[in-house]
């Protein structure tokens, strides 16, 4: 953990070092991204079984071509470095995993623009992030505000977690609502 500054003055939102305008901030909320574990379970166990086939295919043409060659080509060591590496992907697949697995869930302050543009502070508080929501909002409202606040800001890997629904519209006729598949 490591602490950030989010202040608001001269008509300017600072997260850390990023600058947000307060006229372009269209939405200030929070909420709990929640990891991304059975992505994570199955990654792991794509990447295994990828990993464990293309092990056994070098072995198999290893094994065909000291066949071919009457015994008399040497392949173990080649074999050994092929499993090797293939048990080095395996560990590095199930670490990778596991830190996902055991990821809590993160509370978040999330600042949208009107354009691509999203600020998100983390946060095992969630009810100091609940709190900022009104002095930014009221921040937005009267140009002339300002303060400042530390925040203790946890560092996550945002391809871990749920941000939510990812919503697309081409056109602009006959939208119901946000599908799920």
């Amino acid at each position: 953990m490591h602490s950030i500054d989010l202040r608001v003055g001269k008509r300017l939102l600072w997260v850390g070092g990023a600058a947000y305008p307060l006229q372009n901030i269209t939405r200030v909320y929070t909420f709990t991204m929640q990891p991304r574990r059975k992505e994570a379970a199955f990654r792991f166990f794509r990447r295994t079984a990828v990993t464990l086939a293309v092990a056994l295919g070098l072995t198999i043409t290893a094994e065909l071509v000291r066949m071919a060659d009457r015994g008399e080509s040497s392949t173990n060591g080649l074999l050994t470095v092929i499993w090797l590496v293939a048990g080095a992907v395996v560990v590095s697949s199930a670490v990778s995993m596991f830190s996902v697995l055991g990821a809590p869930p993160q509370y978040v302050l999330a600042m949208e623009t009107s354009g691509p543009s999203i600020a998100m502070v983390t946060s095992a508080d969630a009810r100091q992030l609940d709190r900022l929501v009104e002095p930014i909002v009221q921040a937005i409202e009267n140009p002339e505000a300002e303060f400042q606040v530390k925040v203790e800001q946890l560092v996550v890997n945002p391809n871990n977690y749920y941000f939510g629904d990812n919503v697309n519209m081409y056109g602009g006729s006959g939208n119901v609502g946000v599908g799920h598949s």
